[in-house]
């Protein structure tokens, strides 16, 4: 039965074989309305207690999840596809995250400002019960970037998981209770974008959202969170620039460049999807990518061997083809046959910038390569979208690397790397990518209120 006919259910399908993983009910409005009041009475007590005693719980959370890394990465890979390599690595960023975030509870402090007849002093309080509606292409890490931070500000969290990807939020919020989370702290609450999310993002009793996904939800949310002046995160599109230099190791920049665009299969807003590469060694650069992308491993997502997986969902798959029309130049790889959501690598040659394949998110294992002149060209194509969450550039010249990286409009650059998310620094976009940032030292403020306080001293 498909989702549309039962509103009351989701089903988690294995992207690689097609074959139904499980079914989870959906929550409803009123689901959500009793979870923001059990949240909201269990946040005063964590508000209250003592910065150790919060920093310890997390610290003892972010163990249990150590201890189940296996269970979860394989969780992972049956309910979104992802390589087993891939879903250790979120499982291990979740643990990360919240040891990071435990740090932060004993340094969230205010400040003391020089005034006349008094001292001045400010607190920093958290906002209350914070929604998280996170996406299926990374469950458990974009999960933890909010739900860390803010349990570790002294606020309660209810997470909405995307509903093809429901079953590693649920088991995380197990892994919580075993770890001595106060109840209704922490609360998973699966369904449909309309019902749960709507609900979520609609509720007085939440003080903030913070999503990741499409432009185009991300505006739908802030316009619903704009009329009760209500707190938003989005994290949203981006279809980031990969740019070559003529003086870069042209060697070093080909070898990277499909794994750029293809880990998680393109599922990523950082995907370096339009690979720049200047004129004068575009066809040196062309040879060189070709057998990178060739050789790329598509498979069993289990195999250890396997670089890149399945696409999440059939819809998904449709709409990638859509994208990569019969009429386009393309070097593509291989990719399995039979059941499950497969597309191969695939890099579109010889393309109009403005195309759509060029200039849109297409969120699958698709990127383009365009050439450029110079320095200016390079920056003008770069900047020619209405995105600006990640980038690259290859050179060996540090100040051209530094003048690019000022001029290119987007929120995290790497110069020779393609390394977009550390959870020690920030990570946001410019443009249509987003509004304010995540991780990093300032991660935990994001999620508190400034209180100002005056003490007069004068008789």
């Amino acid at each position: 039965m498909s989702e549309a006919l039962d509103p009351s259910h989701l089903r988690v399908l294995n992207p690689a074989t097609e074959e139904l993983v499980a079914t989870v009910p959906a929550a409803t409005r009123d689901d959500v309305g009793r979870a923001v009041a059990r949240a909201t009475a269990a946040q005063r007590g964590w508000a209250a207690a003592a910065p150790a005693d919060r920093a310890r719980i997390l610290r003892r959370f972010a163990a249990v999840v150590d201890g189940h890394l296996e269970e979860l990465a394989r969780l992972e890979v049956r309910e979104a596809g992802h390589t087993l390599g891939n879903a250790r690595w979120e499982a291990g960023n979740v643990r990360d995250l919240l040891d990071f975030a435990a740090g932060g509870v004993e340094r969230l402090s205010g400040r003391q400002i020089p005034v006349a007849g008094g001292i001045d002093v400010t607190f920093l309080e958290p906002l209350g019960v914070i929604g998280v509606i996170a996406p299926w292409n990374f469950p458990m890490p974009i999960a933890a970037w909010g739900l860390a931070p803010a349990l570790a500000a002294g606020n309660a969290v209810i997470l909405k998981p995307a509903e093809t990807t429901p079953l590693t939020a649920l088991r995380l919020a197990e892994l919580a209770l075993e770890a001595e989370i106060p109840e209704h702290l922490f609360q998973v609450l699966p369904g449909h974008g309309a019902v749960t999310g709507d609900a979520l993002v609609e509720h007085p009793g939440i003080a903030k959202i913070v999503f990741t996904g499409s432009t185009r939800t991300g505006k739908q949310i802030m316009s619903k969170c704009a009329d009760r002046v209500k707190r938003v995160t989005l994290e949203l599109g981006g279809k980031s620039p990969n740019i070559v230099f003529a003086d870069a190791d042209l060697e070093t920049a080909a070898a990277a460049a499909p794994m750029a665009y293809l880990d998680n299969t393109g599922q990523d807003c950082c995907a370096r999807t339009r690979i720049l590469v200047q004129r004068s060694v575009y066809d040196r650069f062309l040879d060189l990518v070709t057998p990178a992308l060739t050789s790329v491993v598509v498979g069993d997502p289990l195999d250890e061997k396997t670089q890149m997986g399945p696409l999440i969902s059939a819809a998904q798959l449709e709409r990638v083809r859509a994208y990569v029309t019969d009429d386009l130049k393309a070097v593509r790889g291989t990719a399995p046959e039979g059941p499950g959501f497969w597309y191969p690598p695939t890099l579109v040659t010889d393309v109009d910038p403005t195309a759509p394949v060029a200039a849109e998110e297409v969120f699958g294992p698709v990127a383009v390569l365009l050439p450029f002149e110079d320095e200016e060209d390079a920056v003008r194509l770069a900047n020619a979208t209405e995105y600006g969450l990640s980038g690259s550039l290859w050179t060996r010249d540090v100040g051209r690397a530094l003048r690019v990286s000022r001029a290119v409009q987007a929120g995290n650059l790497s110069v020779n790397s393609h390394s977009s998310v550390r959870y020690w620094t920030p990570f946001g976009g410019y443009k249509q990518s987003g509004l304010g940032r995540e991780l990093g030292p300032d991660a935990l403020t994001a999620f508190t209120e400034t209180k100002n306080v005056f003490i007069s001293t004068e008789a």
